[in-house]
């Protein structure tokens, strides 16, 4: 059978163009199409802009640090807008980056929302195109509960467009978003409040982590409220928000910012004409080479729901490129050993197990634990600190987990987690030798386990 293409990608975000782009290098007939904005979730709403912002935020605690270093300077001055502006200009050129990578690379880009027609049929801006392989990659969308005014909340999509910076925020959530917002809103000036249903957020990652950022979280005055909820919002004629607690408490605030999950995007997509199986929470469900139930049509990043991290879809994205086009070079994507970092104030990362992970793996476990004030905070009356921690298994000495909160952990994580993957031992991290004066060093400074624990 004969077909325009052998591979058109729905959505151009981080997945979507390195399938389409290596696809096409490898010699393969490839179009994109694009109903939103080029580059994906991560480029234009999510992972870059947010980082944007962090910097912006931090940039306060830098200016009251100065002091202490000799610097004298008029009270700084903050302005929404500019950091906006600066930040749209900067996310338009990276759209342009990615037309640029796609055109370049002999992929046929379409501007236009994307409907499977059938299998191998796909129709856009009015044109019908037949492709041997269908690849969804439309990423996910922000889900705010279904609560009397919700119609008032925001979420990540509409907080990088705001057109002032909110006087009273309540953020609402307790995974990476909502830390790292409560973080970006405080620092800028905020009065901030994180509201999380649960008893802790950051749920799944290692508890002392967890403990360690809440602590610094309240040292730096961000209010945080664990086991709240919201059941309603209403909005005041002044264009304040009231907001009802499940406790019966009422909270006034400016904005309601959620951050409670995403869902996949895949709406209007046409998947009632084909046999695509989704799971319970309505992700399509693929195999270990990423075809769904419909042979000819595969997915990958959030869609699917497994690692949603920017740099996981990439790997997958490889991955399809490869399985469809130069199979001598497949190789299945690992997702054992993944590192990752929330860009709160303090920054987190980590690779590996938590300490309870390792214990429940069978592992005995030997920790190894360093918590200080950061050499640059040393000169002044500053209490922020530094955790770093390591999971090691007592038997082999191999280390199982890396974890971190303090400031570049992810610049740091990510040089660690290359030796996990090469399957570094506490011996090695002794025996490597560390800069001076840094953080870093301390994670192969680390000589005395802690006491052991039951």
């Amino acid at each position: 059978m004969s077909f325009d293409v052998d591979l058109f990608v729905i959505g151009a975000g981080s997945g979507g163009v390195r399938a389409a782009r290596f696809a096409a290098g490898f010699g393969a007939r490839v179009a994109v199409a694009e109903s939103r904005y080029l580059g994906g979730t991560c480029v234009n709403v999510g992972c870059v802009p947010k980082k944007f912002l962090v910097y912006g935020a931090h940039f306060s605690e830098d200016f009251e640090v100065a002091s202490s270093f000799g610097w004298t300077a008029a009270q700084p001055r903050f302005d929404w807008a500019t950091l906006i502006a600066n930040k749209n200009r900067e996310i338009h050129r990276l759209n342009e980056v990615y037309r640029g990578l796609l055109l370049n690379s002999g992929v046929a880009l379409h501007e236009g929302h994307a409907r499977l027609l059938d299998a191998h049929t796909v129709e856009i801006n009015g044109q019908r195109i037949s492709a041997a392989n269908i690849l969804i990659a439309t990423g996910g969308w922000p889900q705010v509960p279904d609560i009397p005014g919700k119609e008032h909340a925001i979420t990540s999509n509409e907080a990088f467009f705001l057109k002032e910076l909110p006087r009273r925020v309540l953020v609402i959530g307790g995974g990476y978003i909502a830390v790292e917002f409560a973080s970006i809103f405080h620092g800028l000036g905020a009065q901030t409040s994180l509201l999380y249903r649960g008893d802790l957020f950051l749920r799944g990652f290692d508890q002392g982590v967890r403990l360690h950022l809440k602590q610094e979280f309240e040292k730096k005055g961000l209010d945080l409220q664990f086991n709240a909820d919201i059941v309603s919002i209403d909005k005041q004629p002044d264009g304040s928000l009231k907001v009802t607690l499940k406790d019966q408490r009422v909270l006034e605030t400016d904005c309601v910012f959620y951050a409670t999950g995403r869902r996949p995007m895949l709406d209007n997509l046409g998947l009632e004409n084909v046999d695509v199986a989704l799971d319970a929470k309505g992700f399509i469900k693929v195999d270990s080479e990423y075809r769904s139930s419909e042979p000819s049509i595969l997915a990958l990043g959030d869609v699917i729901g497994k690692v949603q991290l920017t740099p996981v879809a990439l790997a997958e994205g490889m991955a399809v490129a490869r399985r469809l086009f130069r199979p001598e070079e497949y190789r299945p994507v690992d997702y054992k050993l993944i590192p990752t970092a929330v860009f709160s104030l303090p920054n987190i990362a980590t690779v590996g197990l938590t300490e309870q992970e390792a214990r429940d793996a069978g592992h005995k476990i030997k920790l190894f634990e360093a918590r200080f004030r950061p050499m640059k905070l040393s000169l002044g009356d500053y209490h922020e600190k530094t955790l770093m921690k390591l999971v090691v298994d007592a038997a082999s000495d191999k280390v199982l987990g890396c974890h971190m909160v303090g400031p570049d952990a992810g610049e740091i994580i990510q040089g660690i987690a290359i030796a996990l993957r090469a399957g570094a031992t506490k011996r090695v991290f002794d025996d490597t030798i560390g800069i001076h004066p840094t953080s870093a060093e301390e994670f192969v400074t680390l000589r005395t386990p802690l006491p052991e624990t039951p």
